[in-house]
């Protein structure tokens, strides 16, 4: 716990605003669990840092305050509830999908002013994924607030590198608002290798690494990950009452075509068929949640979706197609990622050469496993291939936990 003296202004005005209660839960009986706080709720830990500052922060949709009524869920953004408290934040950094979290993935985010706030947007997936020197020379202390799901695809913690990175180059301290990782609870998947480093996956981790956002900034420091083996002076606010097993439902989708706790525990599974012939679900109301393509058997996939162009995904793959597949909105993922659907539809691909595109291995972070699926390999097979460097990185992975599993 870090303490601080606090001024009585400052402690007024956050009294005054509720923001020193955690999140709300409903009574039900002395056996109630305790609900997680992510440590954005949690501002008597980290305002006190703050005063005085000139601050960036690094945030989307998803970086938001509970407000602390019970009977209704709201939230206000990060943004608004520093600015009303007299905070100095001079500026936004936004990741992939944008500030407001909109935005189709892999498209390009301009940098440009927030309509509601008026602050000044600087994109880091657009001409530059990590700050310049120009759009860090007014700011005195960085905080980093955004929801991840623990994959090591999904670009969040690849714009957390950068940031980390820039940081360090520039003598910022950065502060990193820890918040639940819906896919905490399991370690799967190859690691990266060094010749399919990209920005779908920057380190040695596992497609699932079981850490939160938090500890993986440790572990990027730790572990001397960034250019010229720099360290950032890093403070990580924590979550409280939570462990790697602490079930945790987000409460704004994390980005366009993950809307759900369903999509979000199938897509470290489907995020695989990005890199093949086959619809993981954009352009749908039901992203992750349903693959499909459609020169797939209809018996052995009767699921009939049509893909089309909207918001998150406006160039959805096999846009106003019929395509075949599956439902899997009934499924309950285990602990392992869910290979059996990707051979399966590879086995049934009349053009085996071309089922696997270039993303593909990016992705997979390795060549292997494409290689694994050709040769015929089944799901148990392939899964031994990664039994002993799972087993190495827990070892890594164990020095930065702040939550047990």
């Amino acid at each position: 716990m870090i303490w601080h003296v606090w001024t009585k202004n400052t402690l007024k005005i956050v009294l005054t605003l509720g923001l020193l209660m955690p999140f709300s839960c409903k009574s039900q009986g002395d056996q109630s669990p305790l609900q997680p706080i992510p440590a954005a709720q949690n501002m008597g830990r980290y305002l006190p840092l703050l005063q005085g500052k000139q601050i960036g922060l690094v945030a989307n949709q998803t970086s938001v305050v509970k407000n602390s009524t019970i009977e209704t869920e709201s939230f206000t953004h990060l943004a608004d509830t520093l600015r009303s408290l007299g905070i100095s934040l001079k500026k936004v950094f936004a990741p992939e999908h944008g500030f407001r979290g909109t935005a189709d993935a892999g498209a390009h985010i301009s940098s440009g002013v927030d309509q509601k706030t008026g602050l000044e947007v600087i994109s880091l997936y657009g001409a530059n994924k990590k700050p310049r020197v120009e759009d860090l020379a007014d700011i005195d202390l960085m905080i980093f607030d955004i929801q991840d799901v623990g994959v090591r695809f999904y670009t969040y913690v690849s714009t957390l590198h950068y940031v980390m990175e820039a940081c360090a180059e520039q003598n910022i301290p950065l502060i990193v608002l820890d918040r639940p990782n819906p896919n905490a609870h399991y370690i799967d998947g190859p690691l990266l290798k060094d010749d399919f480093k990209s920005f779908v996956g920057m380190h040695p981790v596992p497609v699932v690494y079981g850490m939160t956002i938090g500890e993986y900034a440790k572990m990027i420091n730790g572990e001397s990950w960034l250019q010229g083996q720099i360290k950032t002076d890093l403070t990580v606010i924590s979550v409280e009452n939570y462990t790697h097993h602490t079930p945790y439902a987000l409460p704004i989708a994390p980005s366009p075509n993950l809307r759900s706790k369903q999509a979000i525990a199938l897509y470290p599974s489907l995020c695989f068929f990005e890199g093949t012939p086959i619809s993981a679900g954009r352009g749908t109301n039901r992203p992750f949640e349903i693959f499909g393509a459609p020169n797939l058997n209809v018996e052995r996939y009767p699921f009939e979706f049509r893909p089309v162009a909207r918001q998150g995904a406006k160039w959805a793959k096999f846009k106003d197609e019929i395509c075949h597949g599956l439902d899997l909105g009934q499924i309950t993922p285990g602990e392992h990622l869910e290979l059996g659907w990707l051979i399966d539809t590879y086995n049934e691909a009349a053009d085996k050469e071309n089922f696997f595109n270039p993303f593909f291995d990016k992705l997979a972070g390795t060549d292997q496993l494409k290689k694994d699926i050709q040769a015929g390999l089944n799901k148990e097979e392939i899964y031994a291939r990664w039994t002993k460097e799972l087993e190495d990185f827990e070892q890594i992975r164990a020095k930065y936990l702040l939550y047990t599993d």
